[in-house]
Formats: structure tokens, C-alpha cells, sequence
């Protein structure tokens, strides 16, 4: 994926926006970064994507303003990444897709992958965008974010199988395709 350096030749909202996000892996490594993972090999591990997507998507997020990168370690020169203003408005999309997830998405029976507790009303928000239980607007600063175990546990079994296998696929154990 090259780094996009033009605005596209349309007017509409939608295709200027699909032209920055408009791709699985592009919404993942958002994902990642709202869920606080900002080293590379933890956004890698948990999208299972390759170095080189990873690295792409990482580095067209830059260019559009989305994401910053902030070195951690000098030698060998690392680097962290941090949504700037621009990535932390793109929240509000993020919660749309999971509540639709959620709700369309998820076989009978199924618990939620994440609930959000609203620290405002300290009372459970619900798929948002407005808290289920008080209706002021959900703000990613003003959610308390727990995992189900089921969640948590695909989550750490992507984390451990690229820590003992790098060369593995991380999450063939826990995302397989449907045929």
C-alpha cells in the first residue's frame, strides 16, 4: 500500500474518507491503537498482518494526519504510535462498527466482546454513541473498558502464538475463514 498524497477527485464525504480508512487492515491498526497498543509488534500481533502491511498502513495514517510516532528507545531506534486529534475523532466510526457488530454480527447467544462502563453515570453505556443509561455522547476518555474472558483469551492466545512463532500465523488459531 504507497502512501496516498492526493486528496480524491470527488466532492463526496464518504469516498475522501474511504480513501484513508477504507481498508480492513487500515481499520485494525485503528483498533489497536484505541485499544493502547502503540508498539509495533503488539498492533502486528493482534491484526495479523505482515511486517510490511503493518508498516504501510502505519505509515499512510502518519502522512494523513491520523497517527504520530514517538520514539521510545534509541538504539535500536523504536518507535511508538499515538493517534493525534485527527485518529482520536475517528473513535465515533469505531464504536458505530462495533455496535454493529454486535448486534448483527455475533452468533445466539453470544456476551459482548468489550462492555464500557460511562464514568460519568458510572452506569453500563451500552453500544453507544449515546450512554444507555444517562444519553450524553460516549467519549473513548469517558469509558471504563472491560473484556469478556472469550475475548481476552483470543487476544492473548494472537500475543503469545507471535511472541513463540513469528514466523507463524498469529491469529490461525483463533480467526479462521469461513469456507
Amino acid at each position: 500500500m504507497a502512501v496516498k498524497n492526493s486528496v480524491p477527485e470527488t466532492l463526496c464525504p464518504i469516498s475522501r474518507a474511504e480513501a484513508v480508512v477504507g481498508d480492513r487492515w487500515t481499520v485494525l491498526v485503528l483498533r489497536e491503537l484505541f485499544m493502547r497498543s502503540h508498539r509495533f509488534d503488539e498492533i502486528q500481533a493482534q491484526t495479523g498482518g505482515t511486517p510490511q502491511m503493518v508498516a504501510a498502513r502505519l505509515k499512510s495514517l502518519e502522512a494523513d494526519g491520523l497517527v504520530m510516532r514517538r520514539a521510545y528507545n534509541e538504539r535500536p531506534l523504536r518507535y511508538e504510535y499515538h493517534l493525534s486529534e485527527k485518529g482520536e475523532a475517528f473513535y465515533s466510526v469505531v464504536l458505530a462498527l462495533r455496535a454493529w457488530g454486535e448486534t448483527w454480527c455475533k452468533s445466539e447467544g453470544e456476551e459482548l466482546a468489550v462492555r464500557y462502563t460511562h464514568k460519568t453515570c458510572r452506569q453500563s453505556a451500552g453500544l453507544g454513541p449515546l450512554c444507555a443509561h444517562c444519553g450524553e455522547l460516549l467519549r473513548r476518555e469517558e469509558l471504563i473498558s472491560e473484556q469478556s474472558a472469550a475475548y481476552a483469551l483470543e487476544r492473548q492466545t494472537r500475543r503469545d502464538a507471535f511472541k513463540g512463532n513469528r514466523g507463524a500465523d498469529p491469529v490461525s488459531a483463533v480467526e479462521k475463514p469461513l469456507s
